[in-house]
Protein backbone atom coordinates (compact mmCIF):
# COMPACT_ATOMS: atom_id res chain seq x y z
CA UNK A 1 0.00 0.00 0.00
CA UNK A 2 1.36 3.89 -0.66
CA UNK A 3 2.31 5.97 1.61
CA UNK A 4 -0.57 7.78 2.83
CA UNK A 5 -0.43 11.22 4.96
CA UNK A 6 -3.61 13.02 6.01
CA UNK A 7 -5.27 11.56 3.67
CA UNK A 8 -2.86 12.18 0.74
CA UNK A 9 -1.59 9.27 -1.33
CA UNK A 10 2.55 10.24 -1.75
CA UNK A 11 2.97 7.85 -4.61
CA UNK A 12 0.04 9.29 -6.58
CA UNK A 13 1.64 13.01 -6.12
CA UNK A 14 4.53 11.94 -6.60
CA UNK A 15 4.36 9.79 -10.51
CA UNK A 16 2.16 13.32 -10.94
CA UNK A 17 4.76 15.43 -10.24
CA UNK A 18 7.35 13.48 -12.12
CA UNK A 19 5.45 13.14 -14.67
CA UNK A 20 4.74 17.06 -15.15
CA UNK A 21 7.87 17.63 -14.80
CA UNK A 22 8.85 15.32 -17.85
CA UNK A 23 5.91 16.72 -19.72
CA UNK A 24 6.96 20.35 -19.22
CA UNK A 25 10.58 19.65 -20.54
CA UNK A 26 9.44 18.28 -23.67
CA UNK A 27 6.82 21.10 -24.13
CA UNK A 28 9.87 23.67 -23.81
CA UNK A 29 11.79 20.94 -26.15
CA UNK A 30 9.02 21.75 -28.93
CA UNK A 31 9.47 25.35 -28.38
CA UNK A 32 12.83 25.51 -28.61
CA UNK A 33 12.44 23.10 -32.00
CA UNK A 34 9.57 25.59 -33.13
CA UNK A 35 10.29 29.64 -32.73
CA UNK A 36 7.35 31.62 -32.55
CA UNK A 37 6.79 32.83 -36.20
CA UNK A 38 4.01 35.32 -37.36
CA UNK A 39 1.28 35.72 -35.47
CA UNK A 40 -0.02 32.02 -34.32
CA UNK A 41 1.56 30.06 -32.11
CA UNK A 42 2.46 26.85 -33.88
CA UNK A 43 4.70 25.08 -30.75
CA UNK A 44 1.55 25.50 -28.48
CA UNK A 45 -1.03 24.46 -31.40
CA UNK A 46 1.77 21.79 -31.86
CA UNK A 47 1.42 19.94 -28.12
CA UNK A 48 -1.85 20.62 -27.32
CA UNK A 49 -3.23 18.81 -30.57
CA UNK A 50 -0.01 16.12 -30.23
CA UNK A 51 -1.30 15.90 -26.65
CA UNK A 52 -4.98 15.29 -27.83
CA UNK A 53 -4.02 12.33 -29.88
CA UNK A 54 -2.05 10.84 -27.42
CA UNK A 55 -4.59 10.91 -24.68
CA UNK A 56 -6.86 9.11 -27.17
CA UNK A 57 -3.89 6.58 -27.83
CA UNK A 58 -3.29 6.28 -24.04
CA UNK A 59 -7.27 6.26 -23.43
CA UNK A 60 -7.65 3.00 -25.19
CA UNK A 61 -4.50 1.45 -24.36
CA UNK A 62 -5.02 1.74 -20.62
CA UNK A 63 -8.75 0.98 -20.86
CA UNK A 64 -9.07 -1.54 -23.63
CA UNK A 65 -5.92 -3.27 -23.99
CA UNK A 66 -3.81 -3.27 -21.15
CA UNK A 67 -4.23 -4.20 -17.45
CA UNK A 68 -2.74 -0.93 -15.98
CA UNK A 69 -0.88 -0.49 -12.89
CA UNK A 70 -3.02 2.43 -10.61
CA UNK A 71 -0.58 4.70 -10.90
CA UNK A 72 0.57 4.48 -15.27
CA UNK A 73 -3.00 7.05 -15.71
CA UNK A 74 -2.14 9.68 -13.35
CA UNK A 75 1.78 9.50 -14.35
CA UNK A 76 1.12 9.41 -18.14
CA UNK A 77 -2.83 11.26 -18.12
CA UNK A 78 -2.55 14.28 -15.84
CA UNK A 79 1.60 13.97 -15.60
CA UNK A 80 3.13 13.95 -18.30
CA UNK A 81 0.24 15.32 -20.77
CA UNK A 82 -0.92 17.46 -18.32
CA UNK A 83 2.61 19.35 -18.51
CA UNK A 84 3.01 18.36 -22.05
CA UNK A 85 -0.24 20.22 -22.72
CA UNK A 86 -0.88 23.79 -21.89
CA UNK A 87 -4.44 25.28 -21.69
CA UNK A 88 -3.23 28.61 -19.89
CA UNK A 89 -0.47 29.13 -22.38
CA UNK A 90 -3.39 29.22 -25.18
CA UNK A 91 -6.28 31.10 -23.41
CA UNK A 92 -3.08 33.67 -22.53
CA UNK A 93 -2.02 33.63 -26.24
CA UNK A 94 -5.56 34.12 -27.70
CA UNK A 95 -6.28 36.60 -25.39
CA UNK A 96 -2.76 38.40 -26.58
CA UNK A 97 -3.89 38.36 -30.21
CA UNK A 98 -7.83 39.43 -29.21
CA UNK A 99 -6.41 42.64 -27.47
CA UNK A 100 -3.44 43.61 -30.42
CA UNK A 101 -6.10 43.47 -32.63
CA UNK A 102 -5.81 40.40 -34.64
CA UNK A 103 -9.25 39.69 -33.96
CA UNK A 104 -9.22 36.89 -37.01
CA UNK A 105 -6.52 35.03 -35.78
CA UNK A 106 -7.33 35.05 -32.56
CA UNK A 107 -10.69 33.66 -33.30
CA UNK A 108 -9.22 31.38 -35.62
CA UNK A 109 -6.92 29.93 -33.34
CA UNK A 110 -9.27 29.95 -30.41
CA UNK A 111 -11.52 27.77 -32.55
CA UNK A 112 -9.03 25.60 -34.56
CA UNK A 113 -7.34 24.24 -31.55
CA UNK A 114 -10.60 23.02 -30.12
CA UNK A 115 -11.33 21.36 -33.73
CA UNK A 116 -8.06 19.87 -34.31
CA UNK A 117 -7.50 19.26 -30.79
CA UNK A 118 -11.20 17.04 -30.70
CA UNK A 119 -10.30 15.40 -34.16
CA UNK A 120 -6.86 14.35 -32.82
CA UNK A 121 -8.38 12.43 -29.65
CA UNK A 122 -11.04 10.58 -32.14
CA UNK A 123 -7.98 9.72 -34.47
CA UNK A 124 -5.62 8.58 -31.89
CA UNK A 125 -8.34 6.15 -30.43
CA UNK A 126 -9.13 5.16 -33.96
CA UNK A 127 -6.31 4.46 -35.12
CA UNK A 128 -5.12 2.56 -31.53
CA UNK A 129 -8.26 0.26 -31.79
CA UNK A 130 -7.40 -0.21 -35.70
CA UNK A 131 -4.05 -1.03 -34.47
CA UNK A 132 -4.64 -2.99 -31.56
CA UNK A 133 -7.76 -5.18 -33.32
CA UNK A 134 -10.14 -4.33 -30.65
CA UNK A 135 -11.88 -2.21 -32.86
CA UNK A 136 -12.62 -5.63 -34.04
CA UNK A 137 -13.58 -7.13 -30.54
CA UNK A 138 -16.01 -4.01 -29.63
CA UNK A 139 -17.99 -4.59 -32.59
CA UNK A 140 -18.23 -8.15 -32.17
CA UNK A 141 -20.15 -7.77 -29.04
CA UNK A 142 -23.08 -5.59 -30.55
Amino acid sequence: MAANTVGVDVALLGVIALGGAIGAEVRYGVGVLLPQRGPIPWHTLAVNVIGCLLIGVLMVCITEIWAAHRLLRPFLGVGVLGGFTTMSTYAGEVRTLLESGRIGYGLGYLGGTVVTGLIAVVLGVGATRWISGTARRLGAGR
